[in-house]
């Protein structure tokens, strides 16, 4: 296995999945799956960096370590695979059939931790993003559009306050005039 990637070869018995890798060589694997640098926050950093977003990643300062943290707007990014972050898991968690308990509860608590990290970022004014995996990896653009906007929304808003406050409108003039221009 040395040099290979593990493929989590597994096959369909009456619509539950099976592993078809002995326990030795499924540790093996699992071992080695990140937690973070996936390729599926590589290539949406990599899009953002192209369109001068510019971030933290795996921001150890907040709640969850966001996979991406947009800090000068309070945007906080999570890239959840689909498996560990319990994507359609009431569909889902019956097809598991190695170590049903173990991964049962694994993947719950999972989902949890998501809900209260999500909730506690909220609370202290961040904005929080989630993709799927296969989201990014299928519509890559489109999550980078919904961060831009993101962006977009959360200076707007910033201005109304600014000009509310009193502030010179010359100035939310000039912010207004350099927005960037969003492809739709």
């Amino acid at each position: 296995m040395e040099g290979r990637r593990c493929t989590g070869k597994f096959w369909k018995n009456n619509g539950a999945f099976m592993d078809v890798l002995t326990p030795n060589q499924r540790h093996k694997c699992m071992s080695r799956i990140r937690s973070k640098d996936t390729s599926i926050e590589i290539l949406l950093r990599k899009a953002l960096w192209r369109e001068g977003i510019r971030y933290r990643k795996n921001y150890d300062k907040l709640q969850g370590k966001p996979d991406i943290a947009i800090t000068k707007y309070k945007i906080a990014v999570f890239c959840d695979g689909e498996l560990w972050h319990g994507k359609d898991w009431e569909n889902k968690k019956g097809q598991i059939n190695t170590n049903k308990d173990y991964w049962t509860k694994k993947i719950e608590r999972n989902i949890v931790r998501d809900n209260k990290n999500e909730k506690k970022l909220e609370s202290m004014g961040w904005t929080v993003i989630r993709f799927w995996g296969k989201e990014i990896k299928d519509n890559l653009m489109d999550c980078v559009n919904v961060i831009k906007e993101t962006i977009y929304e959360i200076k707007h808003n910033l201005n109304n306050i600014e000009y509310e406050q009193g502030y010179d409108e010359n100035i939310a003039l000039i912010a207004a005039d350099t927005e960037p221009e969003y492809n739709e």
